[in-house]
């Protein structure tokens, strides 16, 4: 019987003649300042958030849609660095680019393919880029603490 990955992403996937083996894919959305910007104007706020809740709806109706999530804009960022021991901060995003990681969605698909049709779709295609990788699953039971009880 195959555990469906959105109940947990550590998993073993066997599968029968005929079945397709799904994946997970991560999109990476990445968003330019005027696309954040957008998100919070009065004029193109409802524009900008009925399509994707169009394309969550569409993910949703699918039953590919794992989980996802917006992320703040750029500027809300912090990052660290650990330097010869001394923890280093930084105001703002990692990498100072025009485009700016703005959230993900993770989607369970048969193939990359299928993956970058989902992408295509995704509204940021038209405006930003979207990123597709898969999920690296191998590496979690490597990464992960074992339930020693």
């Amino acid at each position: 019987m195959n555990t469906p990955l959105s109940k947990s992403l550590l998993v073993v996937r066997h599968t029968n003649e005929g079945e397709e083996n799904e994946m997970l894919y991560a999109l990476l959305i990445y968003e330019k300042p005027d696309d954040f910007a957008r998100r919070d104007s009065p004029v193109e706020s409802e524009s900008y958030a009925g399509a994707w809740r169009a394309y969550h709806r569409a993910l949703l109706d699918a039953g590919i849609f794992v989980g996802g999530k917006p992320l703040d804009a750029p500027e809300t960022a912090t990052t660290v660095r650990l330097r010869e021991s001394k923890r280093e901060i930084q105001d703002g995003p990692y990498s100072n680019t025009k485009e700016q990681l703005g959230g993900f969605t993770l989607l369970e698909l048969p193939s990359l393919d299928a993956a970058l049709e989902w992408a295509a779709r995704c509204p940021a295609a038209s405006y930003g880029v979207v990123e597709v990788r898969p999920i690296a699953v191998e590496m979690e039971p490597r990464v992960t603490v074992a339930n020693t009880n």
